[in-house]
């Protein structure tokens, strides 16, 4: 689109700067008001009963923390994926020393700051219930901590000017507003975070991940930062009580048009397409977080009836498994306080039942992962 042609719908304007105009948002909330048919209004409601069903399952995640972790993990590794990361999975439940300075090492360390950050972030939403500048800030901070990127100073906004590609080829690059824009747009959009809207509370959340994105106001992981204030909101809100959700997830397997819809409301203002394409997001994962908890509290129930007797250290090994997927002979030595040759005879039985699988291929240093709990975390998405 040429930058003189943007319409007066438009939720910003084009302002020059250097060789390429940068855009400008408006402040939230969005004029004129916005409007919503029958069918986007079902679609809130469904989304609201899923969120209720996965909120359901606090009980279930208090006798199981694997459930939890799971699902704190799954929206990490998901999270720097979309950002280029290249890892599984399971990769964040090994034993592994992150200090070589591998690829796998960097996308772990990068998984697990995101893991820390959001569930810090929780932690604090819960105990204070506002969403701040301060915050923020705080959270980029521990997000970013030797990670890669281009982040000179973790947890203050960039000084700099920069210049996002575009997602589809057609489009020229995007460049977020001024560096001296940024104060003024955050104040707005954390004021707005607590304020109570004219509109639903999960349109606000649209809104609000727009606006972040648009802003762009870090350096370098305004992705990640941005995912994570969307289940902020929703503890702030009362949806949630702990991170359950998996935003990233959705947005991986639809990078292209989460990224054209916020583009196209930045240059048409049409809301609805984002706001509908964000409001099935949360939807869908909250569904799917339910059915996958559901899929692990199944096989719980099997291994009890099978190993919950708990009669020798091969038993007590698969019930543990639900804490730790990923173990090591050391790990299972040091989890059932037993010698290491106990600890090795326990892995074989295991082995041999299926339950375990090698993962290295060495004779040595040797790593096993649950092959049950990893078929279910690895389910390709819907």
């Amino acid at each position: 689109m040429e930058k003189d042609s943007i319409p007066d719908e438009a939720p910003g304007r084009y302002v020059p700067y250097g060789k390429r105009p940068y855009y400008l948002p408006d402040p939230l909330p969005p004029t004129p008001d916005l409007e919503f048919g029958p069918e986007f209004q079902q679609l809130l409601q469904d989304a609201i009963y899923q969120l209720g069903r996965l909120e359901g399952i606090g009980d279930e995640t208090e006798a199981n923390p694997l459930l939890y972790t799971t699902m704190v993990r799954r929206e990490a590794v998901e999270s720097v994926i979309l950002e280029g990361a290249d890892l599984a999975i399971e990769d964040v439940f090994r034993s592994q020393d992150l200090s070589d300075g591998g690829t796998t090492q960097k996308d772990v360390k990068e998984a697990l700051n995101y893991e820390r950050t959001i569930t810090d972030g929780a932690r604090r939403i819960a105990e204070d219930d506002s969403i701040t500048l301060a915050l923020l800030r705080d959270l980029h901070e521990q997000l970013m901590d030797d990670v890669r990127g281009h982040c000179e100073h973790p947890g203050e906004f960039r000084t700099k000017p920069l210049h996002l590609p575009a997602a589809s080829s057609f489009r020229e690059p995007f460049v977020p507003p001024g560096p001296e824009r940024i104060p003024t747009l955050m104040e707005n959009l954390v004021t707005y975070c607590n304020t109570a809207s004219e509109y639903h509370d999960l349109v606000q959340l649209g809104l609000v991940h727009y606006q972040f994105e648009t802003i762009h106001p870090f350096e370098d992981g305004n992705g990640r930062l941005g995912r994570i204030l969307i289940t902020l909101q929703l503890i702030q809100n009362g949806y949630l009580t702990r991170p359950y959700l998996y935003p990233s997830a959705y947005f991986n397997r639809h990078k292209v048009e989460y990224a054209d819809r916020m583009r196209t409301v930045s240059e048409t203002g049409a809301w609805e397409p984002w706001l509908r394409f964000f409001v099935e997001g949360i939807r869908s994962q909250a569904a799917e977080a339910v059915d996958r908890t559901n899929e692990l509290r199944n096989l719980r129930r099997e291994y009890e009836q099978r190993y919950g007797h708990e009669k020798t250290a091969a038993d007590r090994l698969a019930m543990r498994l639900f804490k730790q997927p990923y173990v090591t002979s050391s790990d299972v030595a040091d989890l059932l306080d037993v010698t290491q040759q106990t600890a090795r005879n326990a892995i074989q039985e295991l082995e041999e039942q299926g339950v375990l699988t090698e993962t290295t291929g060495k004779d040595r240093y040797q790593e096993f992962k649950a092959v049950d709990v990893f078929d279910i975390l690895d389910q390709p998405l819907e």
